[in-house]
């Protein structure tokens, strides 16, 4: 289709425009070819745990239609496909026998892509850890990482010669402090200590992954890692002591060890009535400080903290649910502040200045470090119209808004490499169920029929001209 001149912002020419899903929000197929339980089957199939008792069972059965579905990638136009790989079902039981069923589904999903163009991007870790491995004790203790540096080798010597990027980790402080934290997300347990204990691992496995994927991949194949990294603000200068303390806890407690080779010395002491930290072992710092070739970032909005004065309630909402702990271990003096519409259906406030001043951080701190945004996305209460179509158009504004700050803080000097947005379709949206809808093509949950939204259009004519339009 014909592609107007475009008068808004122009990406670099080697800019990457890609679209992302997770395995289990996805695939369905839960109990097909040789897949066991994740961590996630059982938080879904547990009463109470997840709106409307949602599971992933079915999803978008993304498993049964993968030739649909590459169709819809090849005519969005995208240069690259973010997906997950479920370690349960290329390695059932978190085991050491691979899965071939599970592999094959893999391989023509790597092909498929490959064949029209689209440079596949695995992430090796979404969240669902497979629920044998959360039976022997899950990430916080150190023989879940080792087993995930084996997985990962693994699954480099299958596919290494065929994934254009890897990613290790997606989010791990969602897999840390809301899994083993605040319990709102799987394995729901609710114990600070091991919350720490997590973050280490996760952090330990990471690097050890990385080792493991050097080893077995394609040398031109890339390495990296998904980190939700909080761009906080404080409400007045007189917070910047609160500011510090959620800074450590949401973004040093990963950047420290992942690329300065340390845990910071502040997180060290806000934690220490919580643990002692002695799961930390002589060179597991260095050992997680494993070079990457870019850093994954997903954002999706800003916090806003104040320091709490003592006597007034004090709020804790920080966006990410409410759970039976806070996920923020340590930190009894500060507050989430509630910020101005608009707001997406998850509740989270639109401000797209945060992206573009995390990224302008991120390229002061580590300056040369190559970025890519791996997710980023809105959700909003989407209808299937009586003639067919889905108009969204506050996501249209939310992309618009966004990539627009992606490109000023490339002007700013940050290497952003691409772009991802969240996501490719409608899917299992963890907790909330099919209730939130991020995806930019719709779903019918009855006869799974995918229909493009108005965004999915607007996104392929950007991508095609790889630059934005105007107006939005």
């Amino acid at each position: 289709m014909p592609v107007s001149s475009p008068s808004g912002p122009v990406f670099p020419g080697n800019f990457l425009w890609g679209t992302a899903t997770a395995s289990y929000q996805v695939e369905g197929a839960a109990a097909v070819d040789g897949r066991t339980p994740s961590i996630w089957d059982t938080f879904a199939h547990t009463p109470g745990l997840v709106t409307n008792g949602d599971t992933g069972d079915v999803a978008c059965d993304h498993y049964h239609r993968l030739e649909e579905d590459l169709d819809i990638l090849a005519e969005l136009g995208v240069g690259a496909y973010r997906f997950s790989i479920s370690w349960s079902r290329v390695l059932p039981g978190g085991g050491s026998q691979l899965n071939q069923r599970g592999v094959d589904f893999y391989s023509a999903l790597v092909d498929g892509l490959r064949a029209r163009g689209i440079a596949p991007v695995a992430t090796l870790y979404h969240w669902d850890l497979p629920q044998e491995l959360e039976d022997a004790g899950g990430w916080p203790h150190r023989d879940t990482a080792e087993r995930f540096a084996e997985y990962a080798g693994r699954m480099g010597e299958v596919f290494g010669d065929r994934v254009h990027t890897w990613i290790t980790l997606n989010e791990p402080w969602c897999s840390a402090y809301l899994g083993y934290g605040s319990g709102v997300h799987a394995p729901a347990r609710t114990e600070p200590a091991a919350a720490l204990a997590a973050v280490h691992h996760l952090n330990l496995g990471h690097g050890l992954a990385v080792r493991a994927l050097r080893a077995s991949i394609d040398p031109a194949a890339r390495v990296s890692v998904t980190l939700n990294l909080h761009h906080v603000r404080g409400e007045s200068p007189g917070d910047a002591e609160a500011v510090r303390r959620i800074d450590a806890l949401a973004n040093r407690a990963f950047l420290g060890p992942m690329l300065d080779g340390a845990y910071p010395r502040d997180l060290i002491d806000d934690t220490a009535a919580v643990t002692d930290w002695s799961f930390v072992h002589d060179g597991d710092e260095a050992a997680a400080h494993a070079p990457l070739d870019l850093l994954g970032v997903n954002y999706y909005n800003p916090v806003l903290v104040r320091q709490w004065d003592g006597v007034s309630p004090r709020s804790t909402a920080d966006g990410h649910a409410d759970g039976a702990a806070s996920p923020w271990i340590g930190v009894t003096d500060v507050e989430f502040v509630t910020q101005p519409g608009p707001y997406t259906q998850m509740g989270w406030n639109i401000d797209e200045t945060g992206l573009t001043e995390l990224l302008l951080r991120l390229h002061r701190d580590y300056p040369g470090l190559p970025m890519m945004i791996t997710e980023n996305g809105a959700a909003f209460d989407d209808v299937l119209d009586d003639d067919g179509r889905v108009r969204d158009p506050r996501r249209v504004d939310y992309l618009h808004r966004h990539l627009t700050a992606v490109a000023a803080a490339i002007d700013g000097g940050a290497d952003v490499r691409g772009y991802f947005v969240w996501s490719l379709m409608d899917n299992f949206e963890w907790a909330h169920g099919y209730g939130k809808t991020f995806g930019i093509v719709h779903v019918d949950r009855q006869t799974m029929r995918r229909t493009w939204k108005e965004s999915a259009h607007w996104y392929r004519r950007v991508v095609a001209a790889n630059a934005l339009p105007a107006a939005r």
